[in-house]
């Protein structure tokens, strides 16, 4: 099967905001918990890259400023989501290597995530990407009323790597 990434386009909404909610619902990738429109899932769409598989769309990364503060203007925090039908197929390794080289061509030095620690396959994604897990963050926030832990994860980019 083969995986193409491009540039999310308005049309693309629906289908993103389709697989961000299976992440909402499935409890292991995301602390928010009100499902996503279209019209949500179309606020950063300069900053986001879906994955296509037979023509439809299958996953889709972002990238969104880790702080607001000018010293960390080059620091971007990425967030991906696969489709549960087509995990396992390669589209997060593909949006990953992607979004690495958009976050360079934006002028980023550094993509940090957060995972939740019983998230092994993404775990595994980012670790096969090269992105090396710095600590972990204990009781990070609230999901469904329980403190949930969160690994960090960094990859330098660029002249920084």
């Amino acid at each position: 099967m083969d995986v193409t990434v491009r540039p999310a386009l308005p049309a693309d909404g629906d289908a993103i905001a389709e697989i961000y909610n299976q992440g909402i619902e499935e409890r292991q990738a995301t602390f928010e918990t009100r499902l996503r429109t279209a019209a949500d899932a179309i606020e950063r769409l300069d900053r986001t890259l879906v994955a296509e598989l037979d023509g439809r769309v299958a996953g889709w990364a972002v990238i969104v400023p880790y702080s607001a503060r000018e010293a960390y203007a080059a620091v971007g925090e990425f967030s991906i989501y696969v489709d549960r039908a087509a995990r396992r197929a390669g589209v997060g390794r593909r949006l990953l290597e992607e979004l690495s080289a958009f976050a360079e061509r934006l002028g980023y030095h550094k993509l940090v995530g957060k995972v939740f620690p019983t998230n092994q396959a993404s775990l595994a994604l980012v670790r096969s990407c090269g992105f090396r897990e710095v600590g972990q963050h204990l009781r990070h926030a609230r999901l469904d009323g329980e403190w949930r832990d969160v690994v960090v994860v960094e990859r330098l980019l660029g002249e920084s790597a």
